[in-house]
């Protein structure tokens, strides 16, 4: 499969390759402010899996608690999504931002991933859930880009979610991977065919069970795509992709923007509202 290049490496070359991997992928850490300006958020430490901690900001919002989790993508932190933050704390809604393993202010690990993006997010359910005096009416998942993916992994399971707002999710992790490689000139044969299989071996799921084209068919409840007509990171036809295998029970918002800035929030925030407002008051949807 990777070609007599790479299966006569001595030992040493081997592990040598599978460091250089490893570093090549960690994602950057980006400061963010200790508390978010102009939202009234308190600091929260959270646990997650393998005894680690997340860091980042409650928002408790307008009773009923009708709280919002969000995600930020690979290499950002919660301070990334404070544009859409900042409309739906207005319009109301509480707030869960946490930074992701490896991310911002939150504990490190031995490696960041889809999977684990997800297994933190689930932290913060369960957190909620826990919280003293909540008793949430509902709670709903916004992510952007692995984030996205993430979010729509834990949906894919629990389906007691009230809405899934996926921002910039691509449809599946082969082809954002062989876009990587081949903007850093990797060849796919024999290199970039071990490294996705490293990649796959080490976060110990295959791509095609992560991949929000297949996770999508497993999520029963509302589902809004939104997509920059200019992002080329991850393509626009990849949203088509993944509301093709929804289902229906998905919609498509293509917006004017990149794969970093979320278009203009407060251009399509009566859209995002209307959304979740819609997704928090159809009690069959809530799976309580």
């Amino acid at each position: 499969m990777f070609g007599p290049e790479l299966l006569c490496l001595p030992p040493l070359a081997w592990w040598l390759l599978n460091r250089a991997i490893r570093r090549g992928l960690r994602a950057p850490r980006l400061a963010r402010p200790v508390l978010p300006p102009g939202l009234p958020a308190e600091l929260v430490s959270l646990p997650t899996v393998n005894g680690k901690t997340l860091r980042g900001w409650f928002v408790a919002g307008a009773p009923p608690a009708r709280i919002v989790v969000l995600m930020h993508g690979w290499g950002g932190n919660a301070a990334t999504l404070l544009p859409l933050a900042e409309p739906l704390a207005r319009a109301g809604y509480g707030l869960l931002m946490v930074d992701a393993r490896c991310h911002g202010d939150s504990d490190g690990d031995s490696f960041a991933s889809l999977p684990r993006f997800a297994e933190d997010i689930e932290a913060c359910l369960e957190w909620l859930a826990a919280r003293p005096g909540l008793a949430p009416a509902g709670v709903a998942l916004a992510g952007h880009s692995v984030g996205a993916g993430a979010a729509l992994l834990v949906a894919s399971r629990r389906p007691g979610l009230r809405a899934v707002l996926s921002l910039a999710a691509f449809a599946h992790p082969a082809p954002l991977m062989r876009r990587w490689l081949a903007a850093l000139r990797i060849p796919y044969r024999p290199l970039g065919a071990y490294i996705v299989a490293y990649v796959e071996r080490t976060i110990g799921r295959r791509f095609d069970d992560i991949a929000p084209v297949r996770t999508i068919r497993d999520v029963a409840c509302p589902v809004l795509l939104v997509h920059g007509d200019a992002d080329v990171t991850v393509p626009p036809a990849e949203a088509r992709e993944i509301l093709a295998a929804a289902g229906g029970h998905a919609e498509l918002l293509m917006v004017a923007g990149s794969h970093d800035d979320f278009g203009d929030v407060e251009a399509h925030l009566p859209t995002l509202l209307a959304f979740f407002e819609c997704a928090f008051a159809d009690e069959k949807k809530a799976g309580d």
